[in-house]
């Protein structure tokens, strides 16, 4: 039996939507916020997430999740509101360097163009990581953008370490 290159082409295309994430954010609730009848909410979903380069430190971000029919198939291109929130949660040590506004953490929140991204940076004269997430579009983003700063604080009895010794120009 052939598959047509149409079916081939959409599964292609389909393979190529789906994130290949290296870490999934923990769920941590969900809130209504406009009430469907027979179909989803529309709700604002809070989830966490650890910097997968620097141990000890931990984000936290909302973001809305539309409902209806369009939210129940997952075929819902989602707005471009995200807050978000980092912090030192223990000490602070870094697993590999990084480069300035490298990518930590993305998330499709449409089936094809639109993604999430949240982006680390090291203001090096303040020794503080700086995260900051938007969103994009394959043809247009958006402005929208919420930015959190992590001081790099002694934990224990240790000193902590600078980012600056961390981060590739």
């Amino acid at each position: 039996m052939r598959i047509s290159s149409f079916a081939t082409s959409l599964l292609l295309l389909v393979v190529l939507a789906v994130p290949a994430a290296a870490q999934e954010p923990n769920l941590i609730f969900k809130k209504s916020t406009v009430w469907k009848f027979l179909t989803p909410d529309h709700k604002l979903a809070t989830y966490g997430i650890d910097d997968p380069l620097v141990d000890g430190v931990a984000c936290h971000f909302t973001v809305p999740e539309k409902g209806g029919i369009s939210g129940m198939f997952g075929v819902a291109e989602e707005t471009s509101d995200v807050s978000l929130a980092c912090r030192q949660v223990g000490p602070v040590t870094f697993t590999e360097r990084f480069d300035q506004g490298d990518e930590m953490f993305r998330e499709r929140r449409s089936v094809f163009f639109k993604k999430m991204r949240i982006v680390r940076g090291c203001d090096k004269e303040r020794n503080v990581l700086v995260y900051v997430v938007y969103t994009d579009k394959l043809i247009e983003g958006s402005p929208k953008n919420s930015t959190s700063t992590v001081p790099i604080m002694p934990w224990g009895t240790s000193e902590p370490p600078r980012c600056a010794d961390w981060v590739d120009e």
